[in-house]
């Protein structure tokens, strides 16, 4: 799939404060959008001379767009006759209902010589692999797999770290037309049955440990409990820490193996491929589970497939070659959307562990060492560095960076002007959105527009993005809640075990009859662009005003004393109150003087009913395992409220910090 690309130069404006872009690029005629916009200007019959008008077409005729993206980006498989049945019908339409393929077939070709993966585990663990040996290690597993019983359609679950044996094992299940799953050793056991139990695999994987903060988890036992519940009919043990204690509890463990012994015991070099339908399930992720167990996602292997390959060349501009690293754990799908740069042919450029250990440059270093060319992580990842006083435009080369992307949470338009100054001046800075229910984007970046503070650059290709009116109708102005008018390829195939589709059905299309409602707060802004304002239901309601709490968080979070926040609606005097709970710097104290400039600071930032009622300190801030503040949590607990699935937390103790606040009382 060796794409030829020409090289994008960009300009920077002299002044970020003022009233225009933040980055323009220019020859944008040499971009990958542009080579698609020829093709389907041809396929429409009429000019489409730039992203709105390819847009525009992309969502009028989905069923052609989608047939030439399969085209220029060169998958392989067969498309079929029809490229799209039941078009109007959300859920219900289904793309290329003939077409057959295999996401590994598509992932894992390329020069053999070719760097394929390169890991670091802190500074503990370095690995490299060519695209060669990539196959010859993903034909071993297969092998293994296939012994094992693994067959088209059975799962198989990987308790592991973003480590290069995990993205073998997902290749080796894939190239078997099998259904992959994965999550991070950082759960729980509860946690890890909640989302393994579901599916019953038929092998398991899971490491002995990890590294984390330069100190080692050893979560043997875990692993061998959760075994002895799945029951699979076979369990691999990837060595991580120490392969010593690995082949111990491989030895205790009935039907289990180590990685070491499966790659080493064989001798294939190339795996071969399985084509499957284009929508048979080829993925399950799992939600956060913070409202009760975790919903179970089946995404179809030919949907992801196709949407990240779009995502990837035309809105990320990935070429050949191209070193991209994405700061993500296996339970988060910007893992899975990583992962499928392979088939750009790009390099993964993989990394495992703390973000800050020994500190905050050991991601720049890693970035400068490797020549990084796309650089993705977090809003709150930027917003750390930020008050870190971090500014790797000083003490890192990052000339090879072309890309920054963030997600996880709504990039403030401060924390924008932050990346332009602080760690690159000529970058695409990219705030994307999207989410596990989709396992890619609705709106991110576009490279040949500009980028303005604050905003998401605009919808993604082939997606009917809409802001909708409480009635369901088009809001040109306003916040609304964001929506997809149309089917696309990445919608989950179900839910598991929800044979009726009841349980999909409310989840995405109860708000609105054949509107899929995504759950995110939006707008349109005057640049055809977006702004998240939070998930909707995190809305605040003071007076009955709905308030976006990334509002809030734009403002506080650019106070120094204050490290992040996390606001909710508290019920008061037959009313909704904003409650604004701040983690404070060290030696910070909330004292009278503070909370004054927290509330000017929302006051004049953004508008004075965002300003909290009551401002309160605390110690800790609850977040899931892929890092987002949970509002609900909080809200539940302030009202008294069991919280029902605590397991989903990366820190459940955290919520003990907001029992009986006696500053909530009056």
């Amino acid at each position: 799939m060796a794409i030829p690309h020409g090289k994008t130069i960009v300009t920077v404006e002299e002044d970020p404060m003022s009233n225009e872009p933040l980055w323009r690029p220019k020859h944008v005629e040499d971009t990958a959008i542009a080579r698609l916009a020829t093709l389907c200007s041809g396929r429409a019959g009429r000019p489409l001379p730039d992203f709105d008008a390819l847009h525009a077409w992309s969502i009028e005729d989905p069923g052609a767009f989608w047939d030439a993206v399969w085209d220029d980006a060169g998958l392989v498989g067969e498309k079929g006759a029809t490229l799209l049945v039941d078009g109007d019908k959300m859920p219900g339409g289904r793309f290329f209902p003939d077409g057959m393929i295999n996401y590994a077939e598509n992932c894992l070709g390329g020069p053999a010589d070719a760097e394929a993966i390169v890991f670091r585990g802190e500074d503990k663990v370095e690995r490299r692999l060519t695209r060669g040996e990539l196959r010859a290690e993903v034909a071993r597993v297969a092998a293994f797999l296939s012994e094992a019983g693994v067959k088209r359609g059975d799962r198989v679950a990987a308790m592991l770290p973003n480590l290069p044996e995990t993205i073998v094992t997902c290749m080796a299940t894939a190239s078997l037309g099998a259904v992959f799953s994965s999550c991070s050793p950082d759960f729980g056991e509860r946690g890890v049955l909640d989302r393994f139990g579901q599916i019953e695999p038929t092998v398991f994987v899971a490491c002995d440990g990890y590294w984390y903060n330069g100190k080692p988890i050893d979560v043997s036992q875990k692993v061998a409990a959760v075994a002895s519940v799945l029951a699979p009919k076979a369990l691999l043990v990837v060595p991580y820490l120490d392969p010593l204690r690995a082949s111990e509890l491989a030895a205790n463990v009935a039907d289990a193996t180590t990685y070491d012994r499966v790659v080493g015991e064989r001798t294939e070099t190339e795996p071969s491929f399985t084509r499957v339908p284009f929508n048979e399930p080829g993925f399950v992720l799992f939600s956060s589970g913070t409202t009760g167990v975790p919903k179970c996602i089946v995404h179809t292997a030919g949907g992801v497939l196709i949407q990240h390959v779009k995502e990837h060349l035309y809105h990320s501009e990935i070429r050949p070659g191209d070193r991209v690293f994405y700061f993500t754990t296996c339970g988060w799908m910007m893992w899975n959307w990583l992962v499928t740069a392979l088939a750009s042919e790009a390099t993964l450029i993989l990394y495992d562990g703390s973000p800050f250990a020994p500190s905050h440059r050991v991601l720049w270093d890693y970035a400068e060492a490797e020549s990084v060319t796309l650089f993705g992580t977090s809003a709150k990842y930027i917003d750390a560095l930020k008050k870190e006083g971090a500014r790797p435009a000083q003490t890192h080369d990052l000339s090879a960076l072309r890309t920054i992307c963030s997600t996880g949470s709504p990039l403030a338009s401060e924390s924008f002007r932050w990346v332009y100054d602080a760690i690159k001046s000529d970058v695409h800075l990219a705030s994307i959105s999207g989410g596990t229910d989709i396992v890619s984007c609705f709106v991110l970046g576009v490279p040949t527009k500009p980028v303005w503070a604050g905003e998401i650059q605009g919808p993604g290709l082939g997606l009917a993005v809409d802001v909708a009116a409480d009635d369901g109708s088009h809001l040109p102005a306003g916040k609304g809640e964001l929506v997809c008018r149309r089917p696309f390829p990445s919608m989950p195939a179900m839910f598991w075990n929800d044979p009726q589709g009841t349980k999909y059905h409310a989840a995405y299309f109860e708000r609105f009859d054949n509107v899929w409602c995504h759950g995110d707060f939006a707008e349109w802004t005057e640049h055809g662009g977006i702004i998240i304002h939070g998930r909707s239901d995190a809305v605040l309601n003071p007076g009955g005003v709905r308030i976006g709490t990334a509002e809030i968080y734009a403002q506080v979070e650019q106070i120094p004393e204050v490290l992040e926040s996390i606001a909710i609606g508290q019920n008061h005097d037959d009313d909704v109150r904003v409650v604004l709970f701040v983690r404070l710097a060290e030696g910070a104290t909330l004292d009278e003087t503070l909370v004054k400039r927290i509330k000017t600071q929302v006051r004049t930032g953004a508008s004075p009913r965002h300003v909290p009622a009551v401002v309160v300190a605390v110690a800790d801030i609850p977040r899931t395992k892929s890092g987002k503040i949970t509002e609900l949590a909080v809200r539940d607990v302030v009202h008294g409220r069991e919280v029902k699935n605590k397991e989903a937390l990366a820190n459940p103790e955290a919520l003990d910090f907001y029992k009986d606040l006696p500053e909530l009382r009056a």
